[in-house]
């Protein structure tokens, strides 16, 4: 057995660091249940009635709260698939080229065959050192978790995890539950917060738990609401919180709308197609996180039109923007409600290996 030296003795610390938030929210979620249920609910209410309702709504909000929370931390986030990973002739002929035009000649060869559409902001194909691999679209190291991460969004300290494409749902719905839970506590704490604090109530060890419950579900509903809010704008219009600050760069140039396939689209790419499935922490989000339909490959009628600086390919088809590259049959079925079908691309793409899914409109590059 290898001694440990210092160095893995600094990430043994780290990685119990990393768990403190976890166990912050842990330990509030738990007195938050005794304050409620206890404190408030048995204690301080007497109609019987309401006691029943409370602790009944409670219990469903808390289980859902819980269940999401979980998934979110649990769920292990998915790394690219071996194809992206460079194999050992490629690797080696890397390591002898240095950087520049030739390092990028092996990289697009090796990429020839990939469905990948995103560049780097000087045009170069995406590669992640670290790794060793060609990143897929929309994927990114992460520093705390040392790998790449399939459609990450960031790395959460309250979860300890990174959110991306396998737990992005979960993460949602985590924000979604937390901030009902917040809003129902704090709506029917209010009028027992309100008797506390105008002494209409005797002075008991309740007192404390409600008037501190209250205090702090409305503090964490002001908060959760605007985080809340903001992701339901992300998903809306198909982005990561990484797209958000930093547009994914195309080979036409950077486009803030690459990925965006219209609301309806973008809900069902991260939530699925079955709605039974929505409120659920059950993972249902479509595709495989490692390629992404693109408004710049297939236009849908929901998108305003194509972007500027991208040509029309049955104007000057040897201009046209995208290699010929298969999407993943389970994210391609999103474009062909509105496909507009020409012969000679339908029998391309039968005729191509690697072209198995028909359902894509794209011209052969010359």
């Amino acid at each position: 057995m290898a001694p440990s030296g210092p160095g893995s003795v600094r990430r043994r610390c780290r990685r119990v660091l990393y768990w403190i938030p976890v166990v912050f929210i842990s330990l509030l979620l738990g007195w938050s249940y005794y304050a409620y249920a206890i404190q408030l609910c048995i204690v301080s209410m007497e109609n019987i009635g309401e006691q029943v309702v409370c602790l009944i709504a409670y219990h469903l909000l808390f289980a859902m709260f819980v269940w999401s929370y979980w998934k979110t931390i649990f769920t292990l986030p998915m790394n690219p698939s071996k194809e992206f990973h460079l194999s050992y002739a490629e690797k080696e002929l890397l390591e002898r080229e240095p950087r520049g035009e030739a390092h990028q000649e092996v990289l697009r060869r090796a990429a020839r065959d990939l469905p990948i559409y995103t560049r780097t902001m000087s045009g170069a194909i995406r590669y992640c050192d670290r790794c060793q691999l060609i990143k897929p679209d929309r994927c990114h190291h992460c520093s705390v978790c040392d790998k790449c991460i399939l459609k990450m969004d960031h790395h959460c300290p309250w979860v300890n995890n990174c959110v991306g494409f396998s737990n992005y749902k979960f993460f949602l719905l985590f924000l979604a539950y937390s901030l009902l839970y917040c809003l129902f506590i704090a709506a029917t704490d209010l009028q027992y917060f309100i008797k506390f604090w105008t002494n209409g109530l005797p002075d008991t060890q309740a007192k404390f738990h409600i008037m501190f419950l209250f205090f702090a579900a409305a503090m964490f509903s002001v908060s959760l609401s605007s985080l809340f809010g903001y992701h339901c704008w992300l998903v809306s219009k198909n982005k990561s919180t990484l797209e958000a600050f930093r547009s994914p760069v195309f080979r036409h140039g950077t486009d803030k709308n690459g990925f965006s396939l219209g609301f309806s689209k973008n809900m069902r790419q991260v939530f699925g197609d079955e709605k039974k499935y929505w409120l659920l922490p059950i993972f249902s989000s479509l595709g495989d996180g490692c390629s992404f339909p693109t408004c710049l490959v297939n236009q849908d009628p929901e998108q305003p039109s194509t972007p500027a600086g991208l040509n029309s390919s049955s104007k000057n088809p040897e201009n046209h923007q995208f290699p010929a590259k298969p999407l993943r049959e389970s994210q391609s079925h999103l474009l062909t409600d509105s496909q507009s079908w020409t012969e000679n691309s339908t029998n391309l793409g039968k005729g191509k290996a690697g072209m198995s899914n028909p359902a894509l409109t794209m011209e052969n590059e010359n």
